[in-house]
């Protein structure tokens, strides 16, 4: 992934470069390999480059053969070389790269190219083939990329997209974030969705409102996942997996572990065969050379990366999942006092002052660092499962399976807000791109038009199981299409498989979240708290915990603008949650664990 910076619409763009290039490098960290800019006739675009595919010639902005179009891209496309072939072979590509595919593929489509496209991206394109110069602004199905679009008053008929928020604050007075699956046309000013999968209306309350009946297919459920897993591994810089112990990270790593393996047994039986037909050749090079050549002394292996407090949850399941899967194993541990010193870091890469993304993005963003300094530029991540599966514990509450539905659906469609948002900004803080396989579309239209009586679960008194007398838990058929043995060997130790679900900020260890609150006790005073409604006008913090996140986003980004971005989540209290979002809120977490 990347930083993209586009203005559109703009009297002397020229005299605008030198500041705009400015406003871009407040992003530069989410590219710190090559920086680019393209002034065009009423228009600007910025681009600080990550460079994952197409190292040595992907560098953007892109442009057309006859320079009438130019692109800036943040993302992957995973399908570009069947896109590529599809777009005809007198289509002449420049670089390597797996975005440079949108540009005829706008030529062929125009915005219909945007559901061709299977991969996390944002991306502005500017065509200068027809007056007034146009540009379409688009953004990825889910919102796993971010895209922000701004407006200012003090230039009227121009507008602004960027990767973040603090890129546009100073230019602009409205702000919005660019809802995903949508797409923005300069030459009528539209913004229309594109992303119409059969699942979208499921939270409708009227008769517009679908509830799937699909009975789960276990093996279309699996078959999917490690589909989406394997066409996230196209990478040609090192990589690695987020590995938390829970069930979701350690099905991508067994999956994602599995794939390497057979590439990596491809690779040796490869140069292998090269090593032995050199030998045997009128002329033998040396050993060594050989050797090097060849690669015969080492095998590539899987790289997993875990972060907790001592002896946290997620420290402990995650390094025997790594034992089981032969990762080779990474774990952090951070104090909280270290997370505390980092808040105001977090909060401002996060750009949100929403307390349930704050506390698990900071130990992702520690974790972030210590991975990007090892040289690895990409790693795979589970975000997205518990929204589909209806994962978190509140959801035993669900009164019935259509509601129980429309909840997933709902959290699905917000998934920009929260978990996306924090994998995508955590990471890209150090230049590092996290891709999320429980998001793949293929995945999301199998997975979400399963009928939710099949995701329902209970706990306590309630508790039921099935027929080999396993209990239906939260995320039961997910478990369940991966408790089998292919080739002989079991995806996961049982223990990890049917494992319950922490919350991540949880997993890394209780009394992170503890500290959290211990140190808004200290500083945030009551009679501070109490006038809270003085200081802001909407979206109140109800802890201090919550007034002082929200104070440090003020101090950070101080215009209303900044803050009507900022989505909090709010939990349900009609289906048992707690104000405070921690899993251990719901009962039944510590039921489970014999506590309650």
């Amino acid at each position: 992934m990347c930083g993209i910076f586009a203005v559109h619409g703009l009297d002397r763009p020229s005299s605008d470069r030198v500041k705009f290039i400015a406003c871009s490098k407040k992003q530069r960290h989410r590219g710190p390999d090559w920086s680019g800019c393209y002034v065009g006739r009423t228009s600007v675009l910025v681009h600080e480059r990550l460079a994952i595919v197409g190292v040595d010639s992907g560098a953007q902005p892109l442009s057309s053969e006859d320079s009438k179009i130019t692109l800036a891209v943040n993302g992957e496309i995973y399908n570009y070389l069947a896109l590529r072939a599809s777009v005809g072979s007198d289509v002449k590509f420049k670089t390597h790269s797996d975005c440079e595919v949108i540009i005829p593929l706008y030529r062929k489509l125009d915005k219909e190219l945007c559901n061709q496209l299977d991969g996390m991206f944002s991306f502005v394109l500017l065509d200068e083939s027809v007056t007034p110069s146009r540009i379409i602004a688009a953004r990825d199905p889910i919102g796993i990329t971010t895209l922000y679009q701004g407006w200012s008053s003090k230039r009227p008929g121009t507008v602004f997209f960027s990767s973040e928020l603090k890129v546009l604050i100073d230019e602009c007075d409205k702000i919005l974030s660019f809802p995903p699956g949508y797409v923005y046309d300069s030459k009528d000013d539209s913004t229309v969705r594109y992303y119409n999968p059969t699942w979208w209306n499921g939270d409708d309350e009227g008769p517009n409102g679908t509830t799937p009946t699909n009975p789960p297919n276990l093996t279309v459920l699996r078959e999917t996942l490690e589909a989406a897993v394997k066409k996230r591994l196209m990478s040609e810089v090192p990589y690695g997996v987020l590995l938390s112990g829970g069930l979701d990270s350690s099905l991508i790593a067994a999956i994602a572990a599995r794939e390497t393996e057979k590439v990596a047994s491809a690779q040796y039986e490869l140069r292998r065969k090269k090593y032995h037909e050199a030998m045997s050749g009128p002329s033998s090079p040396s050993t060594n050379s050989l050797l090097e050549e060849a690669n015969l002394a080492s095998w590539p292996r899987l790289h997993s990366f875990s972060i907790g407090l001592e002896n946290s949850p997620d420290l402990l399941a995650a390094r025997k999942a790594a034992a089981y899967l032969g990762t080779a194993h990474h774990e952090y541990v951070f104090t909280v006092q270290e997370g505390l010193d980092a808040l105001p870091e977090v909060i401002y890469h996060l750009e949100t002052y929403d307390v349930t993304t704050v506390r698990a993005s900071t130990p992702m963003y520690l974790l972030s660092r210590k991975i990007k300094a090892m040289g690895v530029k990409m790693v795979l991540s589970g975000e997205g499962s518990d929204e589909i599966f209806g994962g978190y514990l509140y959801f035993h509450a669900a009164p019935d399976p259509r509601s129980f539905h429309q909840e997933c659906v709902r959290r699905v469609k917000n998934l920009h807000t929260a978990d996306c948002l924090r994998a995508n900004k955590s990471t890209m803080a150090w230049g590092l791109e996290a891709r999320v396989p429980f998001l793949d579309k293929a995945f999301l239209e199998v997975a979400m038009n399963i009928d939710p009586e099949a995701k329902a679960f209970s706990k306590g008194a309630d508790q039921k199981v099935d027929e080999d007398g396993q209990e239906i838990m939260e995320k039961y058929i997910l478990r369940k299409a991966f408790d089998c043995a292919p080739e002989g060997k079991p995806y996961l130790p049982r223990s990890i498989l049917w494992r319950q679900k922490e919350q991540f900020s949880d997993g890394v260890g209780y009394s992170w979240i503890d500290g959290i609150k211990e140190h808004a006790e200290e500083v945030v005073s009551n009679e501070d708290f109490t006038k809270r409604e003085k200081k802001w006008s909407f979206d109140l913090p109800d802890t201090k915990e919550a007034y002082l996140i929200r104070d440090i986003f003020d101090s950070l980004f101080p215009s209303e603008a900044a803050a009507r971005t900022a989505v909090r989540w709010i939990p349900r209290g009609d289906w048992g949650c707690d104000s405070d979002p921690s899993g251990r809120s719901v009962k039944i977490h510590n039921a489970a664990y014999g506590t309650d």
